[in-house]
């Protein structure tokens, strides 16, 4: 698998474009194959799709595009397609916003995803999206950033997250710090 390619895109068609790197042209399908310009180096983020009947190569340029494409796709009934038409459309703070906020209306705007798709988005991402205007940092101390990625990362939303950080002595090792959230998350 590829965390991501540098290299000079070659060609641009409507469904992808074809990024060049050491003699190797690479087919990059992106959300907006127009958002880029022939004969200019690109550090896109990749994702490698691999099904039965399906070997896709997955671009973006920006880091949180490709982790809203993998929350996505990971949601019962949104393949890669759904995916990639809802980060053509929108931007990914938009998307976040809509999914917080119960807004299906606005997910339903993107092409192939209908009432159903849009309430199950927001069923399975609401609250589990820590990503938003671009990995901007919460204003903690590092360590403090580090607990809150790896309580996420179990499952525990940002506003329960805001209550039991501020509560942590930020001058302890982050290991006794996730130790001392669980134990305020668990009362």
């Amino acid at each position: 698998m590829y965390g991501y390619i540098i290299g000079k895109v070659t060609k641009i068609t409507p469904k992808y474009i074809i990024q060049e790197n050491n003699g190797i042209g690479y087919i990059i399908i992106v959300p907006n194959p127009y958002n880029f310009k022939l004969n200019e180096d690109y550090k896109i983020y990749t994702y490698q799709y691999v099904r039965e009947d399906q070997n896709d190569l997955y671009g973006f340029l920006a880091e949180d595009e490709k982790e809203m494409f993998l929350k996505l796709i990971s949601v019962s009934g949104i393949g890669p397609k759904s995916a990639l038409s809802i980060l053509a459309a929108g931007s990914v703070s938009e998307i976040v916003k809509a999914i917080e906020a119960r807004n299906d209306t606005y997910l339903r705007k993107f092409p192939g995803i209908g009432q159903k798709a849009s309430q199950q988005i927001i069923l399975d991402l609401r609250g589990k999206l820590s990503f938003t205007d671009d990995f901007v940092s919460s204003g903690n101390s590092p360590a403090l950033d580090d607990v809150e990625e790896a309580l996420m990362a179990l499952g525990y939303g940002k506003k329960e997250l805001s209550k039991v950080l501020s509560k942590l002595d930020a001058t302890k090792e982050v290991g006794d710090l996730i130790k001392d959230a669980l134990k305020l998350l668990a009362k």
